[in-house]
C-alpha cells in the first residue's frame, strides 16, 4: 500500500517509519464479505500483497508506544500503573533543554508538552484496569478505550497530530470506521448496524442515517484538522505541510461500485498543492494516480503502484 511504500523510502528519518491506528479492531484471517479474507475489510496498510499491517485500536497503548519507549518500556508501564504522568519521567530532561532555547522554540516546547500532558489527563479518565501481558513486575496497564465512539476518534486523532509534530512519524493510516462494519452509532441516535444502512436500496429513512454517519465521520475528520492547522512550525500551520487522503472504497454501498469514488485530498504538501478545488477526472481514471502522485511529493518517488 501507498504508506507502506512510503515508509519503505522515507521512514527511516523518524523513530516510526509509520503509524497505523483506528477504532476497530479486526481479524487477519477467515473469510468475510464474498468470501475475501477478513483482512482486506479491517487493514488498509499492506506490507506487502500478502502482509497486512495491524492497526492499533487503544489509545493507551498507542501513547505509550509513542512517548514511553515501546509497550514493553518499564516507564511506561510504570506510569500507566502509578497514574504518574511520563512527562514527569523526562521533567529533568525538558528542563535542560529548555535552558538552551530561545523565547520561540520555548513556547513551541511548552506547547508540545502541554499537549501530551492533556492527552494523559484524557486518557485517565477512559482508563479501565486490565492485565498487562509481560509488563515488567507484572503491573497492571488500563486499557484506555473511551466508551464513545467520538471521544475514541478524537483522541486517537490527537496523538497522529501530536506524532506528526514532534516528527515521531510522517506517515500514519488512520481507520475511521473499517469496511463491512456493522456497528450502530446509537450516540447519533442511530440503532442500526451501519452496512445494513449502507444497503439502502433508495429508501429514505436509510439514505438520512447513512449521511448523519457520514456526517459524524467528516467531523471528527475536521476535528483532526483543526489540530494540525493549531500547530505552527515557523509560523506556517503544520496542516500546509501535510497532504492527507480521505475517503472510502465504494462509492454507493447499496451496490458496492468501486468506481468515480469521492475522494478528499487536505493540505498543501509543503506547497506542492493547491487546495479549494473540485476536480472532477475522465471515467475509469486510476484512484492509484493519486497515490503516486502524493508518494511523489513526500519524496517517495514510484514510476507506478
Amino acid at each position: 500500500s501507498a504508506d507502506q511504500l512510503a515508509a519503505q523510502k522515507v521512514g527511516a528519518a523518524t523513530k516510526f517509519p509509520s503509524l497505523e491506528i483506528g477504532v476497530e479492531g479486526g481479524r487477519q484471517a477467515g473469510n468475510c464479505d464474498s468470501g475475501y479474507s477478513c483482512a482486506y475489510s479491517s487493514s488498509i496498510a499492506w506490507r506487502t500483497e500478502s502482509s497486512p499491517v495491524a492497526k492499533e485500536t487503544n489509545p493507551r497503548l498507542i501513547f505509550e508506544r509513542l512517548f514511553g519507549g515501546g509497550k514493553g518500556d518499564a516507564a511506561g508501564y510504570k506510569a500507566a500503573s502509578y497514574k504518574k504522568s511520563l512527562l514527569d519521567y523526562v521533567a529533568e530532561d525538558a528542563r535542560s533543554l529548555r535552558g538552551g532555547l530561545g523565547s520561540a522554540d520555548t513556547r513551541k516546547l511548552d506547547e508540545y508538552l502541554d499537549g501530551v500532558r492533556e492527552i494523559e489527563r484524557r486518557l485517565a479518565k477512559f482508563d479501565r484496569p486490565g492485565e498487562a501481558k509481560g509488563a515488567p513486575g507484572g503491573a497492571k496497564a488500563p486499557t484506555g478505550i473511551p466508551r464513545t465512539m467520538n471521544d475514541h476518534l478524537r483522541l486517537l486523532g490527537d496523538m497522529m497530530a501530536l506524532a506528526f509534530q514532534a516528527d515521531l512519524t510522517r506517515i500514519c493510516t488512520f481507520v475511521l470506521a473499517n469496511e463491512g462494519s456493522n456497528r450502530p452509532y446509537r450516540e447519533i441516535g442511530i440503532s442500526e448496524g451501519h452496512h445494513d444502512l449502507s444497503h439502502h436500496q433508495r429508501k429514505k429513512d436509510k439514505t438520512d442515517k447513512i449521511q448523519k454517519i457520514n456526517t459524524f465521520h467528516v467531523e471528527a475528520l475536521a476535528y483532526l484538522l483543526g489540530k494540525l492547522k493549531a500547530v505552527k512550525e515557523n509560523g506556517v500551520p503544520l496542516l500546509d505541510s501535510c497532504l492527507i487522503a480521505y475517503g472510502s472504497g465504494n462509492s454507493d454501498g447499496d451496490r458496492h461500485n468501486h468506481d468515480d469514488l469521492p475522494t478528499l485530498l487536505m493540505g498543501k504538501g509543503g506547497g506542492s498543492v493547491k487546495p479549494g478545488r473540485h476536480v472532477k477526472y475522465a471515467r475509469n481514471t486510476p484512484i492509484a494516480n493519486l497515490w503516486v502522485e502524493m508518494l511523489d511529493r513526500v519524496g517517495a518517488k514510484v514510476t507506478s503502484l
